[in-house]
């Protein structure tokens, strides 16, 4: 059971977001960011169940994805995404015992604020995507074996596809359907969270916005204005302690991926494998991602 929650809007410097809200106003923020193809909607049944526990969980629609819709800066690093999760922050008052959970590309960005020694955030945790730049360093390098790079080179086919013109944004409404079928457990249906991803990307603006995530990654362009001071964050070595969760048969990920950052994470890290579930966690096993968020969030609470 899920309880329905309040839509919000907040004005940042550089966009309108919009935003679901779950929870007292009072309690203890919880910002939760979505990735692709998916929703501020795939919290929910997470998102109430830390409401319960008095928690303020606020999700929103990351930019370019409705009813947030595309940036008007047309900006989609994930510096730009870093400082509108900072904006959101201080709008919200989160204060410093706030905490940030990112999903997939949410997962980026929470990866980013890791390195950022001045996050504002007490708790970071990401899911499904785990931090990648540790695998570019020295030590990460050496333990990566070949066949899982390959797997993964295999599983990643759709970031080359997003890299040609014109064509992955008209036909993405028939390629998101098999991500989630091929990134789901075996046997397990999409559904009405199916639906509401690809409500998020209802017009080729909104779904050249999402494409425009992994173009702007792939091809190393930098941001500018007022994200360029955020670039250097971008696959950089984290500083902060992370809570990880990593669907056990994720097919998108290769679990060998998350075994090598496992042994790489800062002190105070950890990673939690979660059983019978795939890349969308938050949807396939709510409980068990709700009961890993609360033992990490109680152990940091406030004496």
């Amino acid at each position: 059971m899920t309880q329905p929650p309040e839509s919000i809007t907040v004005d940042l410097p550089s966009l309108r977001l919009h935003a679901l809200s779950w929870g007292p106003s009072g309690g203890r923020l919880v910002l939760c960011l979505h990735g692709f193809p998916d929703s501020a909607w795939s919290w929910a049944r997470v998102a109430t169940g830390l409401a319960e526990r008095g928690f303020r969980v606020v999700a929103p629609f990351m930019r370019g994805y409705a009813p947030t819709g595309p940036a008007p800066d047309n900006s989609y690093h994930v510096a730009a995404l870093m400082q509108d999760v900072l904006d959101l922050h201080e709008k919200l008052g989160g204060g410093r015992e706030a905490v940030v959970v990112g999903h997939d590309w949410g997962a980026f960005v929470v990866n980013a604020l890791l390195a950022y020694p001045d996050s504002p955030f007490a708790v970071h945790v990401t899911m499904s995507v785990p931090n990648v730049a540790l695998l570019a360093t020295a030590r990460g390098a050496a333990l990566r074996p070949l066949a899982p790079m390959l797997r993964q080179a295999r599983n990643s086919w759709y970031v080359m596809f997003f890299q040609a013109p014109w064509l992955p944004e008209r036909v993405l409404p028939r390629v998101i359907p098999r991500l989630w079928r091929q990134w789901g457990p075996s046997g397990r249906a999409p559904g009405a969270d199916l639906f509401a991803a690809l409500a998020a990307l209802p017009t080729v603006r909104h779904r050249r916005a999402a494409v425009g995530y992994y173009r702007a990654l792939a091809r190393g362009t930098r941001p500018s204005g007022r994200y360029a001071w955020l670039h250097e964050y971008t696959l950089a070595t984290p500083f902060h302690p992370v809570l990880h969760l990593q669907g056990q048969d994720d097919g998108a990920i290769v679990m060998r991926f998350t075994d090598v950052v496992a042994s790489l994470l800062p002190a105070g890290s950890s990673v939690v494998r979660i059983p019978a579930a795939g890349h969308f966690l938050q949807i396939e096993q709510p409980a068990a991602v709700t009961e890993a968020l609360l033992s990490r969030l109680c152990d940091s609470c406030p004496a």
